[in-house]
């Protein structure tokens, strides 16, 4: 079946081919639907409309897509250790799943990893968000970074690169700190344990940002140099004004109205008043930080999911180089 390029860019050389997502559904033709509707009610996330329509015509070739990547890296390994004539385990497939705060990344991450622990040989499928390595609280202020988090500066990267690198080096079991959304904070004394996952899937806002450059003028690791795939979530920046605007309003009586949340605060705002203070956060924080550090990593990535205004996804970019 030939693809169908849609907005041909006029840069021939592009290292992607473009699909529509009637072209992209037709990748996962005759492929059984592996979720019903509990399962996406307990996947989506606030604001984000998830339905099996969406999974149908976009995941589920996505996840055939990933599946060929763990197929073919397994067969790359076993050619390298019959090259070597050494026996080594495989080491776990990792990928990135990248984008803006209210994007529905992590909706995204949720349903990937549903559906490819339904895969024969990866039963084992286990996700992590960066949000479990920002600096707690505390911290964040002695380094007056409150008013910054989400911003690279604001994480463990150190602790992060040596997670992941931990991870994919073979470890049996590798510890991460557990972040709480309604506290804002890392909860002391509670993890986040993985053993040993056939797939990790690692979220969040900066996970292909490139390495940093040493003091000796040397660049660092970069924590995409473990991903064997990445994925980057966009739509219009007006768009997700928008969608972080309507979470805002919504979270008034869920998360915030818990009186242990951090943004309790909020929970009383009129509707007025939440949208007034919801802009000006994505305005004075959010936005900043997708402008100068998140969406110049989209090229970076092999696959790039473009949404529409409802949320629903009509564009897939995938390097083919």
């Amino acid at each position: 079946m030939s693809l169908h390029r849609v907005d041909t860019p006029t840069d021939t050389a592009s290292p992607f081919v473009e699909l529509d997502r009637q072209t992209w559904s037709r990748l996962s033709a005759q492929m059984e639907q592996p979720l019903n509707q509990e399962d996406l009610d307990r996947l989506r996330g606030l604001g984000d409309p998830l339905d099996m329509a969406e999974v149908r015509d976009v995941y589920l070739p996505l996840s055939r897509l990933l599946h060929l990547y763990v197929e073919a890296a397994g067969q790359l390994h076993s050619a390298t250790t019959t090259f070597l004539g050494e026996q080594t385990q495989r080491t776990p497939f990792v990928i990135g799943v990248a984008g803006s705060v209210a994007v529905g990344k992590s909706t995204i991450a949720r349903v990937l990893r549903e559906m490819l622990r339904r895969w024969p040989g990866t039963p084992n499928v286990e996700l992590i968000t960066t949000d479990g390595f920002l600096y707690p609280l505390a911290e964040l202020r002695r380094r007056d970074l409150l008013d910054r988090k989400g911003f690279p500066e604001s994480y463990d990267r150190r602790a992060l690169l040596r997670f992941v690198s931990a991870v994919k080096g073979g470890s049996e079991e590798v510890r991460a700190p557990w972040y709480s959304h309604v506290t804002y904070d890392i909860v002391p004394d509670k993890e986040v344990v993985v053993r040993r996952p056939d797939v990790l899937i690692v979220e969040g806002l900066n996970v292909l940002a490139p390495a940093q450059i040493r003091q000796d003028g040397r660049h660092g690791l970069a924590l995409s140099d473990f991903f064997d795939f990445s994925i980057y979530v966009d739509a219009k920046t007006q768009f997700i004004e928008e969608w972080y605007v309507d979470r805002f309003r919504k979270l008034r009586t869920t998360a915030f109205s818990q009186p242990e949340s951090y943004f309790h605060r909020y929970a009383s705002l009129s509707d007025a008043e939440a949208e007034s203070t919801a802009r000006g956060i994505w305005k004075s924080i959010n936005e900043p930080n997708l402008v100068q550090n998140v969406l110049p990593t989209r090229g970076r990535a092999q696959l790039v999911l473009t949404k529409d205004s409802d949320h629903s996804i009509r564009r897939m970019l995938l390097r083919k180089v």
